[in-house]
């Protein structure tokens, strides 16, 4: 009975410093996720990457409905061997990306933020060409992703200020 209530006082004190500083979370009725959810336009895809991080995108934010913003982004990718096994050459690749974006207000054509993000993602290679080919799918696929995340944070933080 001791341990239990042990864990419940725990629990209270943890959660005390995030109450005190203000903290809400971001998608909650009135939150900065929820002011932008369905609100921004991302720009039209031009390369099987972009189509990749605007459905990334719009899974965090949610489609365009009457869009308030509109998103303009540039993605550049590069690989490099991360790996390199004499007499098989490269076994791991390296992809890194960069992404600037620019969030516009379309009824005043205001900039309200801009930036640019970088991060990276692995994949193997193997004696198999579809199976690399493959795996270097997933690995753009999973860098649009994480890159479509940061987007998302840096736009609600962003308009939380």
């Amino acid at each position: 009975m001791w341990l239990s209530d042990r864990r419940a006082l725990l629990a209270a004190l943890a959660a005390l410093p995030l109450a005190a500083c203000g903290f809400s979370p971001a998608y909650a009725p009135g939150g900065a996720g929820e002011a932008l959810r369905g609100q921004v336009r991302a720009a039209d895809p031009q390369h099987t990457r972009d189509f990749d991080f605007v459905a990334a995108f719009e899974e965090r934010l949610g489609r365009p409905v009457a869009a308030r913003y509109t998103l303009d982004y540039q993605i550049s990718t590069f690989e490099r061997g991360a790996a390199h096994v004499p007499g098989m050459g490269e076994t791991r690749i390296s992809l890194f990306g960069t992404l600037s974006y620019t969030l516009t207000d379309i009824a005043s054509g205001d900039v309200v933020t801009q930036g640019s993000l970088r991060n990276f993602t692995n994949y193997s290679t193997t004696d198999s060409q579809l199976a690399t080919r493959r795996a270097q799918e997933d690995a753009a696929a999973r860098l649009m992703r994480t890159l479509a995340d940061q987007v998302a944070a840096r736009l609600m933080t962003a308009l939380a200020e």
